[in-house]
């Protein structure tokens, strides 16, 4: 039976095949700056997914850019006894959106307050689902919309960005106990907002 590859181990395996961890490749950067371009490649794409949840496919790419102008410029601070830069960059891709905070949310105001698109003839299953799911998408958005951003940011790391308790820690630098409150107190506000339902991991906005 066919095995499927989640992102994390499928960027260890790259690591493994490409020769050498992400602590080695910045080290080498700092004498030969073309290295660091491994990095891109390693993790553009989930950095990139990651964004675009957030601030939809027309801002993703500029903040993708300024993510690893920073990257680049700090790598001389990256702490090399972690082989891990993956949660490195996303702290860096957090405080990139967090410039963008009032995008965000109006960007998902939007999404709450848009008027379901029902398509013209078709099948009424399909009509039905696609409205279904055009209002979990919106009853999403108008949750996630209400949260503090330090919350939701938290919340999104884990849900979207598939990071562990530990790593949000690294890349927020904050204890683990205080991302664990955080993240309680957002999965409880969108609980109530959703009728007892946290389907974050599972809904894309738009």
């Amino acid at each position: 039976m066919a095995m499927s590859v989640t992102e994390p181990v499928q960027a260890t395996l790259t690591r493994s095949v490409a020769g050498g961890d992400d602590a080695a490749i910045i080290a080498e950067s700092l004498a030969e700056p073309e290295r660091f371009a491994v990095l891109y490649d390693r993790y553009a794409t989930q950095l990139y997914r990651y964004a675009g949840r957030r601030l939809g496919a027309a801002d993703a790419e500029d903040v993708l850019a300024a993510t690893f102008l920073a990257a680049f410029r700090a790598r001389c601070r990256f702490d090399t006894t972690r082989a891990d830069a993956r949660p490195w960059l996303f702290g860096i891709l957090s405080k990139e959106l967090a410039k963008q905070h009032r995008r965000e949310g109006a960007r998902l105001r939007a999404i709450a307050r848009a008027c379901p698109e029902v398509a013209d003839g078709g099948h009424a299953e399909k009509v039905a689902d696609a409205v279904t799911a055009r209002a979990a998408r919106q009853a999403i958005a108008q949750a996630l919309s209400v949260l503090a951003p330090a919350d939701r940011s938290v919340l999104l790391l884990i849900a979207w960005g598939d990071l562990t308790y530990d790593e949000v820690a690294q890349a927020l630098a904050i204890p683990v106990g205080t991302v664990r409150s955080r993240l309680n107190r957002a999965r409880r506000k969108v609980r109530e907002a959703l009728g007892g339902t946290d389907p974050t991991k599972e809904t894309e906005l738009p």
